[in-house]
């Protein structure tokens, strides 16, 4: 002869679960917004190098003369 007991599962064991499961998942980083913030600012900074890159090459290759008079002087600027 067998006996079986039905016993029901406590709130208290459902809860260890969950602490348990919380400890194997990766906690949450707070301030996950200053990360984006900094990935943008990162990105922008990028944008002026290459803006500044490309407006300094522009400057240097080209070949632009302005004469101007004066009354007893003749100049010549070009950059």
């Amino acid at each position: 002869m067998s006996t079986i007991i039905d016993v029901a599962e406590s709130s208290k064991a459902h809860a260890n679960e969950n602490e348990k499961a919380a400890l194997i998942s990766a906690p949450q980083r707070p301030g996950g917004w200053k990360k984006g913030i900094a990935i943008m600012d990162f990105i922008l900074r990028l944008g002026a190098i290459a803006a500044s890159l490309g407006a300094a090459i522009t400057m240097a290759t080209s070949d632009q003369i302005l004469p101007f008079f004066t009354q007893f002087f003749q100049f010549e600027a070009s950059y």
